[in-house]
C-alpha cells in the first residue's frame, strides 16, 4: 500500500520519523494514538530526532472537574509524546516510571500541544521528557519518564503486529 493509501485509509496517524524515514502503522486500538478507538485521543503525532509533538483539541468527554481535563488524560498525552520520541532510537519502551507536575488546568475545547524529548539512551533505559502548553505557550504540565526497551524478540513481534513499515517499503510493496 502507498503512503497516499495509508493516509486515505486513515491507517497513519501522523509524521513519525526514523533516520529521515516516514513510518508507517497500521490502524489499531491504542487509547492514545489509535485510529480504531472510538473512545480514545486519537492524537496525531509527529515525531523524529529525539523527539514528538502532538496538537490537539481535548473534547468534554475528557472532561474531569467542568471545563478541565482530567489529570488521567494529561497525563496519557504527555506518556505517549515521550514514548513516541523514542522513534528516532528505533526503540518500542514501556513505561517503568513517570513524573508529572500539574501547573495550570488544562482546557478542554481550546488549543493544546504536548511535547516529548529524549533526554539519554543508556542501552535499553531511556529519559525523556514532556510538557503540555496552551496555545500561548504557556506551560500548563511538564512531566519527566523513564522506558524501559523492549528486548529484540519483542520488538519484532511489535512491528508486526502494528504492521510497522516505513513508507518507501511500503510503496514498494514491502
Amino acid at each position: 500500500m502507498t503512503s497516499e493509501a495509508y493516509a486515505r485509509a486513515g491507517e497513519n496517524r501522523g509524521d513519525i520519523r526514523i533516520a529521515g524515514r516516514r513510518v508507517l502503522l497500521t490502524a489499531h486500538n491504542c487509547f492514545a494514538c489509535g485510529t480504531l478507538n472510538a473512545h480514545g485521543l486519537q492524537m496525531f503525532l509527529h515525531a523524529a530526532v529525539d523527539e514528538c509533538w502532538t496538537e490537539l483539541v481535548l473534547d468534554s468527554r475528557f472532561e474531569g472537574w467542568h471545563g478541565i481535563a482530567h489529570g488521567g488524560i494529561v497525563s496519557t498525552i504527555l506518556d505517549e509524546v515521550m514514548a513516541w520520541a523514542l522513534v528516532e532510537h528505533d526503540l518500542w519502551g514501556l513505561t517503568a516510571r513517570m513524573s508529572i507536575e500539574f501547573k495550570k488546568p488544562v482546557p478542554i475545547g481550546a488549543p493544546i500541544r504536548g511535547e516529548g524529548r529524549v533526554v539519554s539512551v543508556r542501552r535499553r533505559i531511556v529519559e525523556a521528557e514532556g510538557a503540555l502548553r496552551d496555545a500561548a505557550g504557556t506551560i500548563l504540565a511538564t512531566s519527566t519518564a523513564t522506558y524501559l526497551a523492549a528486548p529484540a524478540e519483542r520488538k519484532a513481534e511489535l512491528k508486526a503486529r502494528y504492521g510497522f513499515a516505513y513508507s518507501d517499503d511500503a510503496a514498494a510493496g514491502g
